[in-house]
């Protein structure tokens, strides 16, 4: 179930119940990469402004909307990656790397081919997304 706890004089804990585990892992993984992304966005872009010297109520708005569609697209791809894995390992009943690496292959296929790419782009994303999850969890094991 996600949940995140806002720091401050008043304790708040925000928890999202979808009521099934495959939801909320794909929620939880949705809002949290979504909000690395936006935040990301968002420094680049105060590093472009202040560099410029100049803020203008223009480059405020095209920053809040690149805030905005790099934490949907990111999220969203981190959300399909996770909700993935966790069909994955619920079909074959262990948790492990390959697991990783099945949904890291199929979630680089989905959006090569969401981006209208041609197949063999597809098939080189989706070895790509393997790679990128494969080695990902080794880390996490050595960890």
């Amino acid at each position: 179930m996600p949940w995140a706890r806002l720091s401050g004089s008043p304790q708040v804990d925000v928890a999202i119940d979808m009521g099934n585990p495959f939801l909320n892992l794909t929620l939880d993984g949705f809002l949290k990469i979504g909000t690395v992304a936006a935040t990301r966005s968002a420094a680049e872009d105060t590093y472009h402004i202040i560099r410029k010297r100049n803020i203008s109520s223009h480059d405020f708005e095209k920053t809040l909307k690149k805030m905005c569609k790099e934490g949907v697209y990111w999220g969203t791809i981190a959300g399909v990656y996770v909700g993935m894995e966790y069909g994955v390992e619920r079909i074959r009943g262990t948790r492990d790397w390959k697991n990783a690496m099945i949904g890291g292959a199929v979630t680089g296929a989905l959006v090569s081919a969401a981006s209208n790419n041609k197949k063999d782009k597809i098939a080189i994303d989706a070895i790509t997304g393997a790679a990128i999850a494969t080695t990902a969890e080794f880390i996490n094991y050595l960890t």
